[in-house]
């Protein structure tokens, strides 16, 4: 990965502690850049900061610098809350202590990333102020349960071990995830259709579309791009079926009715939802579609936030295919961005996006939410596919099955 690498395929590293414990000054000094703002000032970070960048053997990484979990301001909580939106995308969380006598606070933090499998360290900053530094660290250390490093942003001490131990908890594996996981190989002709209609950004491809595209070219398939309309003449153009058609969900049912018996069928969503989530899981969560009555209530949550179109899916679209087979009376509510409701449980069933400006991490945990409140979480390609009878017909990248 270079400068160029998008953020939502870098490293997320967020840094969570009291206010003015040295947060920002420890993510300057790792980066060698003046990311973060530094105060003696209580509260001088208030939303997240976030900064993308290379450092050294983790290559391209997101800093995340984050408001003291001790922000007793008016805009405390909602600082707070910015935190927690932060700590969601996180892949790696590093605690920040202070020589404080109480780390509560430290311990709680720690917790929730422990809950959600997240790799923690926990650093004690301003390592050169500390008149007993030892003690301090079996103090914290016997307090928290875990093993503390010391720094200095100040004396620059501390952080080759700081970075070795992020490096060695950086996620493994995941990087190595592709989006059409095993399903296609050098050589093998593939049919993209994409519709471009209203939605679609004028002169550019969305970003699944893109994503897919390239990863197709780097392994040296074939790929060949029509709108939907055009399906019959791609198809009559080539000598043999493509090996696979991935469509946009929105003509699921139109292209599934023309696709070859022997090629195999997903689409973009599909894809992504494998890619960034739990394919299995969202078809099971789909099979809660066939039980919704019009007192269900349901959310649609999208990863981006944009001014709705005419044509819109999430917004437009997806409701009234809901509507259609439950009952004009099914109450649907739509987020976008990182809002995503706390409570659930008012909720029958969840279907997000592909969520192409997400990191898996983030989707994961969107996902063991909905799980630990007994809220069926699935797609939009999974549950367009599934409301319209030809889920069975769709495949899954094998390697994310």
């Amino acid at each position: 990965m270079n400068s160029n690498t998008p953020q939502l395929l870098r490293t997320h590293i967020g840094f969570f502690g009291r206010c003015n414990v040295g947060k920002s000054s420890l993510i300057n000094a790792l980066s060698g850049q003046s990311v973060a703002i530094v105060s003696d000032i209580a509260g001088t970070t208030t939303d997240a900061v976030v900064k993308n960048i290379e450092l050294g053997q983790l290559g391209a990484c997101v800093l995340i610098d984050t408001a003291g979990l001790d922000d007793g301001s008016p805009l405390g909580e909602k600082r707070r809350q910015q935190s927690i939106r932060a700590a969601e995308k996180c892949d790696i969380a590093v605690v920040v202590c202070g020589s404080v006598g109480d780390y509560r606070l430290e311990k709680e933090c720690i917790g929730w990333f422990k809950e959600r499998k997240v790799p923690v360290v926990v650093a004690i900053s301003k390592s050169d102020m500390l008149i007993a530094p030892e003690e301090t660290v079996r103090l914290v250390e016997s307090q928290l349960g875990e093993k503390v490093l010391l720094v200095s942003s100040a004396e620059r001490k501390g952080l080759e071990q700081l970075l070795e131990t992020l490096v060695a908890l950086q996620p493994k594996g995941e990087q190595e995830l592709t989006i059409t996981g095993g399903l296609v190989e050098a050589g093998d002709r593939v049919l993209l259709v994409m519709p471009q209609d209203s939605g679609a950004p004028r002169g550019r491809l969305i970003l699944p579309q893109v994503q897919t595209l390239r990863e197709l070219l780097d392994l040296h398939a074939v790929p060949i791009c029509c709108q939907a309309e055009d399906m019959e003449r791609a198809l009559g153009s080539l000598a043999e079926s493509p090996k696979l058609i991935i469509t946009d969900s929105q003509v699921f049912n139109y292209v599934a009715e023309r696709t070859p018996k022997e090629s195999m069928l997903t689409s973009f969503s599909v894809l992504m939802a494998c890619y960034k989530g739990d394919g299995e899981r969202f078809v099971e969560g789909a099979r809660r579609l066939d039980s919704l009555t019009e007192s269900s209530r349901v959310l649609i949550a999208e990863a981006c936030s944009h001014a709705p179109a005419g044509e819109d899916i999430g917004r437009v679209k997806l409701p009234a295919m809901l509507r259609r087979k439950v009952g004009q009376g099914l109450r649907v509510d739509v987020v976008g961005g990182v809002d995503f409701p706390t409570d659930l449980t008012p909720y029958d069933l969840v279907i997000h996006c592909g969520a192409c400006m997400f990191t898996r991490r983030h989707v994961l945990e969107r996902l063991a939410r909905c799980e630990a409140q007994g809220v069926p979480m699935t797609n939009y390609g999974i549950a367009i596919a599934h409301l319209q009878g030809i889920l069975g017909r769709v495949v899954l990248p094998e390697k994310m099955k």
